[in-house]
């Protein structure tokens, strides 16, 4: 059975590594004010597979890299994870949660109620649109 639980940076940057940015140098995911984060990450059989940053500010959590290991996607613990999040943000009095999701990820997002913003912001070739629910 999977377990979630809070762990410290430096466990979330080797599966963000992994997930997201494998081109890159460790050194190159880490993202300014992680250290001021809550970090979580979804552990089975004792093995990490995926993570997420979660960044409060008032009554808004702002979630960001939010990675699973491609071998473990499509099964389910990305769903876990964020279900999760939306618990932790309703826990912590939180009005709104929310992230830059890449434009290919809005439809999983859209099966937990979140909806898409109007902004579009494109980087490194990429296309993101803002995902939030209110709570």
């Amino acid at each position: 059975m999977p377990s979630i639980e809070q762990i410290p940076a430096y466990l979330v940057w080797p599966i963000r590594h992994q997930a997201m940015y494998p081109e890159l140098n460790l050194e190159d995911v880490k993202i300014e004010n992680d250290d001021d984060a809550t970090h979580l990450g979804l552990f089975d059989h004792n093995k990490l597979i995926s993570v997420v940053s979660l960044f409060q500010i008032g009554q808004e959590i702002r979630f960001r890299k939010f990675a699973t290991l491609t071998e473990y996607q499509n099964m389910g613990y990305g769903s876990l994870l964020l279900e999760y999040m939306i618990g932790f943000s309703k826990e912590q009095n939180c009005k709104r949660i929310w992230c830059n999701a890449r434009k290919a990820a809005c439809d999983f997002y859209k099966k937990y109620h979140f909806q898409e913003n109007s902004q579009i912001i494109e980087k490194a070739d990429l296309i993101y649109v803002i995902m939030e629910l209110n709570l």
